[in-house]
Formats: C-alpha cells, structure tokens, sequence
C-alpha cells in the first residue's frame, strides 16, 4: 500500500527499506481494521437506506432491486477487476484485494447476527459513514490493498497518470449515485451524495500523487 514519502537521505539502503515497507503482521492489522470501517459504514447505509459509490454501490443496487444479500453479492462483482489489477498494479496488490474484499463481504454478511442498530438518523449515518468509509480506504490504500472495483481504477490512475485518487473515485461514483434516484427516495439519494462527497473530499485531501512511495 502507499507509504508516506519520508526523506531518508542519511540511511543506509536496509534502513530505507526497514522504513519504507511494512510488516506482515502490520498488513494484516491494516486490512482488517480497515475493512472493519468500512463494514460498518455499509452496515449504517444498508439500516438507514442509503446508498454508496463505487462497487459497494452497484452492489447496494443490486442488492435493493433484488433483494440479494450485499456480501456476496459485492464478491462476485469484484472478480473480473483481479485480472486488470493483477497486470497493472502487481501481484502483492492483488492479493491483498481479494483478502480485503473477501473480508468485507464476510463481515457484512455476518453483521446482522453480530449487532442491531435500532435508531439512526440519516445524515448522522451519511456523515460518520463517508468518514469511516474514506479512513477505511487509506487504511488499505497505505498498506497495498484496496476493496476492488472502482478502488483499483483510481489508484492505478493516481499512480500512472498522477490523477487524485479521490477526485477520480467522486466522478466515478457520480455516476453510480445518479442511478440511485431510480431505486431510492430522493432524500436517501440525496443524503447518499452527502456521505460520497464526505468521503471522497476526505480521501482527495489525505491521498495526494506525490505523498506515497508505493502508488
């Protein structure tokens, strides 16, 4: 995952290498706390009845016109993006993706015999939402990973064409968001809009081209 750059000119190559690269055990703490962020926010969007970008969101609109279950609904989505990732942004990237999504969908599928939400305001579930959504993204994205799909296509952007990440990720869910009115009351989608921009505007300030060493 991305790795602030931390100018390191007196350190010799293995202290460099020491510093710029994580653990396993760090990796694995990352991933988990970040899917665990951001199944919590799709927990809040799923009870509140809102929407999300990205392929949590085509998966949320599937999952409210069928009424299929999210988790593995947002697995099966992910599954074509792994060949792209694989030959654009590498292996180790690859894999901890599918950890990460695997993860998530479990979570998410799990949630309901875990915990209950019985009030929750809307733009409180937007807000706290975008915000766990957007840390839960560094979190992976600082660590090599991500939750696939649109995900994989910023990152690869920021790192190929030194596009924001978050800006390439809000026209993407633009897109998605719109379609929500099809779905959704208007004030759902509208509220929906306030939790991407929350997010997205985190991610654009905290994830700049130029910042990580890795992407």
């Amino acid at each position: 995952m991305p790795e602030v750059q931390i100018p390191t000119p007196d350190l010799p190559p293995t202290e460099v290498e020491r510093v710029r690269h994580h653990t396993l055990f760090e990796d694995g703490q990352a991933i988990f706390t970040g899917t665990l962020f951001v199944s919590l926010a799709l927990i809040m969007f799923g009870q509140a009845g809102l929407m999300t970008g990205g392929t949590a969101g085509v998966a949320f609109l599937i999952h409210y016109a069928t009424g299929l279950s999210f988790g593995p609904v947002f697995f099966v989505l992910n599954l074509p993006f792994y060949g792209f990732a694989w030959k654009r942004m590498g292996r180790e990237f690859t894999l901890k993706t599918f950890v990460s999504v695997g993860l998530l969908s479990l979570m998410t599928s799990l949630s309901p015999a875990l915990f209950a939400i019985e009030r929750l305001n809307p733009v409180y579930a937007a807000v706290l939402g975008g915000l766990l959504l957007g840390a839960g993204c560094l979190f992976l994205a600082r660590h090599h990973a991500s939750l696939g799909g649109a995900t994989i296509v910023s990152l690869y952007l920021q790192r190929a064409r030194n596009w924001r990440a978050g800006h390439v990720q809000m026209m993407i869910d633009g897109v998605i968001l719109g379609l929500a009115f099809t779905l959704v009351e208007p004030s759902k989608a509208l509220y929906s809009i306030l939790a991407a921009i929350t997010m997205n505007l985190f991610i654009a300030i905290n994830h700049r081209p130029g910042r990580y060493a890795v992407l």
